[in-house]
């Protein structure tokens, strides 16, 4: 009798539970207050446009500025006197041909990067310009006070992200400045510094946000994140070669690919407030493949092809 109580309470909370659920995921704002953000990024340029100019140069982002970018996707890393450098990799072999760490190395003594430098997006294509030389976070907040940029910060270094904090402030770019980070210790920190910064998920808080969601929790569980930034899965092994053995078996990332491109979650975001970009899409079909699925915005290391296909397929006026 009492298992039988306990079946029909199951039941009845069931009953109750799933379509309440399935009607909050729709209609988020019954429970929650919409996100409002200083900005609104359907154009975003990867590495400033890695594809079209050498990667994270003051050319590359006044040549992404100029075809109609409208946000800088960047990383930084610190010199070993102090100064804050636009940089993907901590180590410059790959940039530079120079196997040494940039924390190594003082301003001055920085190398050029290549003439010709592979994008990690597009495996056996080079990009070329005529700015070998490494910006200087400060040298891009002055350059483009206005342009919405999302900085990625690797490293767990409490001088480096003090110093990012620091220098957004400096510029009163609050509003209009991302942290990224896939490391939710580096986030936690980046936020004590400035909390006044929208933030993007990082890798620990997508997977809760997966759960949430396909557990049905999720419409009654606040988010603080302003954005979700992953990877457009169908690009790996096709336009990019990951270290990660496990993202070389094609099972995983098919995988990876139905866990997480779910329309109805991404659209559940958005009413939110909340804006989604995929990375990294340097091909008409991916962007057509990641504005279907219920992007806000797309990265891309091609900025000006980004252009040509916003004007070529124009998307409904944003509601946000």
């Amino acid at each position: 009798m009492d298992w039988m109580l306990v079946i029909a309470l199951i039941i009845l909370f069931l009953d109750l539970f799933i379509p309440c659920s399935l009607y909050l995921l729709k209609n988020p704002l019954i429970l929650h207050k919409k996100k409002k953000l200083d900005f609104y990024s359907r154009h975003i340029s990867h590495r400033g446009g890695a594809g079209e100019k050498i990667e994270n140069t003051m050319e590359a982002f006044t040549h992404a500025e100029e075809v109609g970018s409208q946000m800088l996707e960047l990383d930084c890393h610190l010199t070993q006197d102090g100064y804050v450098m636009v940089s993907h990799d901590k180590n410059l072999k790959r940039q530079t041909g120079l196997d040494v760490a940039i924390s190594s190395l003082k301003l001055k003594d920085l190398p050029l990067y290549k003439d010709h430098l592979e994008v990690t997006f597009n495996v056996g294509h080079y990009s070329t310009g005529k700015d070998r030389k490494m910006a200087l976070l400060e040298d891009v907040f002055k350059k483009f006070p206005k342009m919405p940029i999302n900085i990625e910060v690797k490293e767990n270094k409490d001088e480096l992200i003090e110093k990012v904090a620091s220098l957004v402030k400096k510029y009163k770019r609050e509003s209009i400045t991302v942290w990224a980070t896939d490391d939710s210790v580096i986030m936690a920190k980046c936020k004590k510094q400035c909390p006044s910064m929208p933030y993007s998920f990082t890798m620990g808080r997508i997977f809760l946000l997966l759960v949430l969601f396909y557990t049905g929790l999720l419409p009654f569980v606040p988010l603080e994140e302003s954005l979700l930034q992953f990877y457009l899965p169908s690009v790996i092994n096709r336009k990019y070669i990951p270290e990660e053995s496990i993202l070389k078996n094609r099972f995983v990332v098919s995988l990876i690919e139905k866990l997480t491109m779910r329309k109805s979650l991404f659209d559940h975001l958005v009413k939110r407030g909340m804006q989604v970009q995929l990375f990294v899409c340097n091909e008409e079909s991916d962007m057509d493949a990641a504005f279907s699925v219920g992007a806000t915005g797309v990265m891309s290391d091609y900025p000006a092809l980004l252009s040509e296909y916003l004007r070529n397929h124009p998307l409904p006026p944003s509601t946000m």
